[in-house]
This record gives structure tokens, sequence and C-alpha cells, in this order.
């Protein structure tokens, strides 16, 4: 493991140059970890993830994306930690950081933007309805910039996750994508930058979604799943639900087998998103 700090960049022609040395020419992979900072042991799991990939030259992007953020949301007070996320990725050993700003990613502003269909119509898309555009417009950039033979998304943006594969398939990039699983705190809450939002008596009752999710994953029909999940978050009414929904693992219809359970909630201000795999036998 490489124990010295990650070599930052800042600039297209830096990024560009560097990976390509770095890579041979291509000669090794390259292996993409989008971030945008405040990065937390789910981030860092990701990177050893990407890690696993043989020969790997790892670049961690950080960015945060204006694009993904719509008026009113949380772009201004999205946590920036730069100089302690260099720190955590030079211990788990990241050989570079790409950390552009705005104008770097966008010179000419927004003017090419990539629509994600219908998948991105439900669940974030809902309420979200700008969101998936900007980060399949900013991951794409991501993946020419990089050129990256991988790249690693978690699962507990599992929609992203979806929307991202569908990108990369539809449009026969030569790339894979890697999803990584959700890590949780010992009390069961994902792990999020936005958790540095909540009070300690918010995180506490933040672990409903967890505790939701987990007694819906333990029943064998999607009725049980949705009622017993339910049960759990109508016992706190403090907890604003936007959704609970039981899909299927391509978030079409439910089949015999694996689902995903998906939920999103506000804990005071903090809007907090999870989800886990669910098995039905009917």
């Amino acid at each position: 493991m490489n124990e010295t700090s990650p070599q930052v960049l800042t600039t297209v022609a830096e990024v560009r140059s560097a990976l390509a040395d770095a890579s041979g020419n291509g000669a090794r992979p390259v292996v993409l970890v989008p971030t945008m900072g405040a990065l937390h042991e789910g981030h860092l799991s990701l990177v050893k993830r990407a890690q696993e990939v043989p020969g790997a030259v790892v670049v961690v992007s950080i960015f945060v994306n204006p694009l993904q953020f719509a008026a009113g949301e949380d772009l201004d007070a999205y946590p920036r930690t730069f100089d302690a996320d260099v720190e955590k990725l030079a211990g788990v050993g990241a050989d570079f950081v790409f950390a552009p700003t705005p104008t770097v990613m966008y010179p000419a502003g927004p003017r090419t933007v990539i629509h994600p269909g219908p998948v991105a119509t439900i669940l974030e898309g809902k309420t979200r309805p700008t969101h998936f555009a900007g980060v399949l417009t900013v991951v794409n950039k991501l993946f020419n910039l990089t050129k990256c033979t991988h790249a690693v998304f978690g699962e507990k943006d599992y929609q992203q996750l979806l929307v991202i594969r569908q990108m990369v398939e539809d449009n026969n990039m030569d790339l894979e994508i890697i999803g990584a699983p959700i890590v949780r705190e010992d009390s069961g809450l994902a792990r999020s930058s936005r958790n540095t939002y909540l009070s300690e008596a918010e995180r506490e009752l933040a672990t409903t979604l967890s505790k939701a999710l987990a007694a819906g994953a333990a029943e064998h029909t999607a009725e049980e799943v949705l009622a017993a999940a339910r049960a759990v978050l109508d016992a706190a009414p403090a907890i604003e639900l936007e959704y609970l929904e039981l899909l299927g693992a391509d978030l079409g219809e439910r089949v015999v087998g694996e689902n995903r359970l998906l939920v999103a909630a506000r804990v005071g201000a903090t809007r907090l998103i999870d989800n886990c795999a669910v098995t039905l036998s009917a």
C-alpha cells in the first residue's frame, strides 16, 4: 500500500497526463471512485474495493457537483473537508485525487446534459427531478477525463448505481461499473456525509430507517415486507417519511427472488435514504 499522500490533480491537463503516465497509456487499469468529499468509512470502502482490481491505478474524484442540486437543496451547506479527505485517502493508499473546480468541469456552463430516462422519474427522481441528469452529466465527464476502465459506486445510492449502469450499457462505454455494499455505523445507520447534519437525538432517531428495512427483509411476501417496515416507521412519528417502496432489483416489477426495499425520510431538516435486498418467496 502506498503510504504517501495521493497526488492532487486539479486541471484537465494534469489528470490526463498523470493517469496516462501512471497507467502506462492503458497498460494498467484506471479505477475511478467518484465522490463529493466529506469522506467517511463508506467512501474508504469504495477505495479498498477499487484496489482489488489487479494492477489498479486508483483515482478518487472530489467534486461537489452543482448540477445535481436543485434550488433550495444543500449545495452551499454540503460539508467540505478537503484536507481531512486527502489525509484519509493517504491512509488507504489512493494514488490520485482529482479535485476540479466547477469552472474546470463546466468551462462553458452546463450546455450539454445527459437525460437519464424513465428510471429516473421514480423514487429519488420524483422529488428531485433534475438530480440524475446532473449526476450522469458529471459522471460521464469524469469517465472521459480519467479514461477509467472501472468505476466504483456504493449501493447506498442504489438508484444512482442503476442509472449509471444504464448509461454505460446504452452508450456502449468500455468500462466496468462495480457496486459496493453499504457501510453502516454500529447502530445500523447507513454512513452518509449528511449524517454530520444530525444532532445526537436525530442520529438515534435516524436508525429507525435501517431498523425498518431489517424488519421488512425478515419477511417473505411483499405485503408482509411492507407492513413490517411501515410498522417500525409508524412507531417513530417524528420521522417524515417520503417514500417506502419494494421493487425488483432492477427497480421494475417485483419478482420471486431478489428485490429491493428502499426508503427516504427527513429526520429534522436532514433528508436520508437507505435500502436493502429483500428475497420474496411469493
